[in-house]
């Protein structure tokens, strides 16, 4: 039985992961921040009926003592071996960014990114050893270009694929893969989680009121069902030999495939175009 640590597994795309790869045979080393927040998951794991496959952990990728422990951990479940890990923890802030707190903007970068680096590196000795193993990063088609009041969990996940283009280089002479996973957007819990930076009397107001009608809008009528992306997770996992890169939905594989060759003035102004924010007050015409 092959075993995986998937973090941020109380809801998205963690827990939808989780249940693939267990009702495929693996051994899930399920970890959140927060056990009081399992309920979802516990229901879930009961549903699939995948009890026996799935154990759950608490792991903050945030905190230095909870990322070794909650490793250690894992190796005692698993006997000591763990074929792969699934970097899912994640959160984000929404708003200009004049107006986001500076202790926000460090709270993403720390969890989505920070907090990667350091599960990675406490895990990499097992995995050298082993001289097999796969290092799979949630990312996001939010790594292709910039958005509007989304820049800081853009940097985070730009940030995350530089590290894992440049990790792979590294670590590939140990037998092991750095995967990334790329998904547009999905009806997850992060649309409703994610805080909505708004202060009162911000110069911004207008500009994000028009931006948060015209994004809920679009997620609405066009987000897609995350168990798509814990289906390519888990295939991932288990092709013999992966790709470094899976953009997962249309919108995602567009981007990407137009990542470096529509100039970003032209971009920005089809995305301006597109949610609305050519036109208001104080828009110039593009």
């Amino acid at each position: 039985m092959k075993s995986v640590l998937v973090t941020g597994t109380s809801s998205g795309f963690g827990l939808v992961a989780t249940i693939e790869l267990a009702r495929r045979g693996w051994q899930v080393v399920a970890t959140m921040r927060s056990p009081a927040r399992r309920g979802l998951l516990d229901a879930a794991v009961a549903q699939a009926g995948v009890g026996d496959r799935v154990h759950i952990e608490t792991l903050d990728v945030t905190v230095p003592d909870s990322v070794d422990s909650g490793w250690q951990q894992a190796l005692e479940i698993t006997g000591g071996r763990i074929d792969a890990i699934v970097h899912n923890a994640g959160i984000a802030v929404a708003g200009a960014f004049e107006d986001l707190p500076n202790q926000d903007e460090r709270r993403v970068m720390e969890t989505n990114f920070w907090g990667v680096l350091a599960l990675t590196r406490v895990a990499l000795p097992t995995m050298r050893r082993q001289k097999s193993g796969r290092i799979l990063v949630v990312s996001s088609n939010s790594a292709y270009t910039g958005e509007p009041a989304n820049s800081i969990y853009c940097a985070s996940k730009w940030a995350v694929e530089g590290w894992a283009e440049s990790l792979a280089f590294e670590v590939s002479q140990f037998g092991l893969d750095v995967i990334l996973v790329e998904p547009g957007p999905y009806r997850t819990e992060i649309w409703e989680n994610s805080p909505r930076v708004l202060p009162e009397g911000s110069v911004y107001t207008d500009f994000l009121r028009r931006l948060e009608k015209a994004i809920d809008e679009r997620v609405a009528t066009r987000a897609r069902d995350p168990r798509e992306v814990a289906t390519v997770i888990a295939d991932a996992l288990e092709t013999d030999s992966p790709r470094f890169r899976y953009p997962v939905s249309p919108q995602a594989r567009i981007g990407l495939l137009l990542r470096g060759v529509l100039p970003t003035t032209w971009h920005r102004a089809l995305v301006s175009r597109l949610l609305g924010l050519d036109r208001g007050p104080g828009r110039r015409p593009t």
